[in-house]
């Protein structure tokens, strides 16, 4: 298969030639000829396997057979974080930059000043690229009309009802057009993402490849029983013995990450905290340094999750274990991406060994406990008794408490979302 013969317009052909794009991907081979035939499309798919460019393509298309007068808003894509929204208006702006025809793509979220975004907008966007709360502020300050919006992308839907944007949406959704493509993207679909889908999408061509073999990222999973005062120490080690030139650690609370990033750091691993409660600045800089090598590790929490590629990121360590599956599944998706191998490690103690039996019953794997030598695990396990549903809360006894919860809110919504 090639993108010949997708029914790609010849000017698109040339910019995916230029940019060096090879095969289409399965999600690319299935949606794209359902989105040019002006379906609604409900996608499936790992991420890392190539969604941005399933929509985009499809939608620069629509855009230049349908552009006709002064320039509209075309096309609107909604995603939950700040580095979404960065890495998919690049991944456009990057196909735009080889297309004949002046195409302008705007990229717009909280957490910094609103008005270069208002500014950037004077004289209208063929394309948006936004979170759900600063596109809001933008149609309250007068600067955006989403009204004659012809395609609506909804890009990691999951992630987007995870960290609260329903309202958002619903507001968003009042305001767009009755007539309209709905293109819905995720890599999980729980309940309320589907009822969220049911409600958008009108017959909807539903693409799922999570199940093809070719798109399965190649990552090895391992779980290594340790107690819980020697995961620090332990990371250490597998980092030097494994001389991993980068490795993501995702950690649950904020305070969690300064704290192993600090104690690495003491200990001659160059590594740096990252979370909702950094300046925007401070996030971008972290992540620059971390892809460009000079950061060796980057202790998250699960603000990271979603929304950030690293390239041939080889290795993913769950210093503390996620309290979902669905969040297993996107932590360790971080490794393993664009054809490249991966290992995803998670520090299993003896009181969180019920909650990852939940997480191995949830994705229907089994991973194998091991132990290193020097790190023998020697806490007492955990009763069962202890372990509540994983999609409704993790371990009893390791809730949150009602501050953390308030400052890890906040941080969600004005950190990760942008508002």
């Amino acid at each position: 298969m090639s993108f010949s013969t997708l029914g790609l317009a010849p000017s698109l052909l040339n910019a995916i030639t230029e940019i060096g794009y090879q095969e289409p991907t399965a999600i690319q081979t299935a949606a794209i000829p359902a989105i040019l035939r002006g379906e609604d499309v409900l996608g499936a798919a790992q991420t890392g396997s190539g969604k941005t460019a399933a929509f985009a393509l499809p939608l620069l298309q629509s855009l230049l057979d349908n552009r006709d007068g002064p320039r509209q808003l075309h096309g609107l894509v909604l995603v939950p974080t700040r580095e979404l929204a960065v890495q998919v208006g690049e991944s456009i702006r990057k196909l735009v930059s080889h297309l004949n025809m002046p195409v302008k793509v705007a990229i717009v979220f909280g957490g910094v000043s609103i008005n270069p975004q208002m500014m950037a907008l004077r004289g209208g966007a063929d394309i948006v690229v936004a979170t759900p709360g600063r596109l809001l502020d933008l149609i309250d300050h007068n600067a955006l009309k989403i009204s004659r919006v012809s395609m609506l992308v909804l890009d990691e839907a999951d992630r987007l009802l995870d960290l609260g944007f329903s309202e958002e949406l619903n507001r968003i959704l009042d305001l767009l057009p009755k007539q309209r493509q709905n293109l819905f993207f995720s890599a999980t679909f729980p309940p309320a993402v589907q009822k969220l889908a049911d409600g958008i999408l009108h017959q909807p061509s539903r693409i799922e490849v999570l199940s093809e073999p070719s798109s399965k990222p190649d990552i090895v999973q391992r779980a290594i029983a340790v107690d819980v005062p020697r995961r620090t120490m332990l990371l250490k080690h597998l980092i030097q013995q494994h001389k991993w030139r980068g490795v993501m650690v995702f950690v649950a609370t904020k305070y969690a990450a300064d704290h192993v990033a600090d104690k690495l750091n003491r200990n001659g691993i160059h590594a740096a905290s990252f979370h909702g409660e950094l300046s925007q600045g401070a996030r971008t800089q972290t992540l620059t340094d971390f892809r460009s090598g000079y950061l060796q590790v980057l202790v998250a929490t699960d603000v990271a999750a979603r929304g950030i590629d690293i390239a041939r990121l080889p290795a993913v360590v769950n210093y503390d274990l996620p309290r979902s599956a669905v969040d297993y599944t996107h932590r360790i998706g971080r490794t393993g991406r664009a054809g490249e191998s991966g290992v995803a490690i998670s520090f299993v103690t003896a009181e969180s060994e019920p909650h990852f039996r939940l997480i191995e019953k949830r994705q229907e794997q089994r991973v194998p406990r091991e132990t290193i030598s020097g790190f023998e695990q020697t806490e007492t396990a955990a009763p069962v008794s202890a372990v509540t549903d994983v999609e409704n809360g993790g371990i009893k006894g390791k809730r949150k408490s009602k501050k953390d919860k308030l400052r890890e809110a906040a941080a969600a919504t004005a950190g990760e979302s942008g508002e």
